[in-house]
């Protein structure tokens, strides 16, 4: 009986747990669909989660951080959602192109259209980003969810080295650093000498291929020569075991 208590005890635990890990987890977050480079361009999902049993989510809205401004934010459409962008002016004009931008997006906004995020669901909101700032490892793109019982959360929290997670975080894109051959468009420059690499790589591997296969033709032929040859041996071996037989016998 204090086993099956024991037991018991445990298992209820160790839903608590999961359940408390799951809840913990499911945070508005900001994912890079490939690598956001510094001084390139990126294309993101903002992941958003329903976190409520009770209520659907009907508007999402992400800000950009005006410190470290974005001249060029592009929502893609989603099915049953309205994207607003908004811009706002800034102090200290962007150079970008040979241009002078005196705006960048502040803020993109969705609003339910036909659609909505329900209990146990998430939508993703992907955007295309850039250019991406150079001075900085990270930007902070704070969020903020409204469900359709008019509760608003807010993830706007940063977090601080050493401290634990804030119950309610602002989702976060890491940048790396551009690589020597980056393009800044998210992808990298072709070298003058990658096709003739290529070429040479290439024309190795037949090589390779064409000596391989002359090796087990000629490995095939051998097998075959002595097969033919220990059959030849088997048969000289009955024969003479026959003759010596019948002379025994004479």
């Amino acid at each position: 009986m204090n086993v099956s208590r024991t037991v018991l005890a445990g298992g209820i635990a160790l839903s608590s747990v999961v359940l408390l890990s799951g809840t913990a987890f499911a945070h508005v977050s900001v994912q890079p669909q490939g690598e956001a480079a510094k001084g390139g361009y990126a294309t993101v999902n903002l992941k958003v989660p329903n976190e409520r049993d009770n209520a659907s989510t009907v508007k999402v809205e992400v800000n950009f951080p005006l410190d470290h401004p974005l001249a060029s934010v592009m929502p893609q459409p989603v099915p049953g959602w309205k994207a607003v962008v908004t811009k706002s002016k800034l102090d200290k004009p962007l150079e970008m192109h040979g241009k002078k931008i005196n705006e960048a997006v502040s803020k993109v906004t969705w609003t339910a259209d036909g659609s909505k995020i329900g209990p146990g669901e998430f939508q993703q909101f992907p955007l295309s980003l850039g250019q991406l700032p150079e001075d900085t490892d990270e930007l902070v793109l704070k969020a903020i969810q409204t469900y359709d019982n008019k509760e608003v959360v807010r993830w706007i929290e940063e977090q601080k080295e050493g401290a634990e997670e804030p119950e309610n975080p602002a989702p976060v894109l890491k940048l790396s650093a551009a690589s020597a051959d980056e393009d800044h468009h998210g992808g990298a420059a072709p070298s003058a000498s990658a096709g003739a690499d290529e070429k040479a790589g290439h024309d190795a591997k037949t090589a390779d291929h064409e000596e391989t296969a002359a090796a087990s033709s000629s490995s095939d032929t051998t097998a075959r020569v002595l097969g033919v040859v220990g059959i030849l041996v088997g048969i000289a071996g009955v024969a003479f075991g026959l003759l010596a037989g019948r002379r025994r016998s004479a």
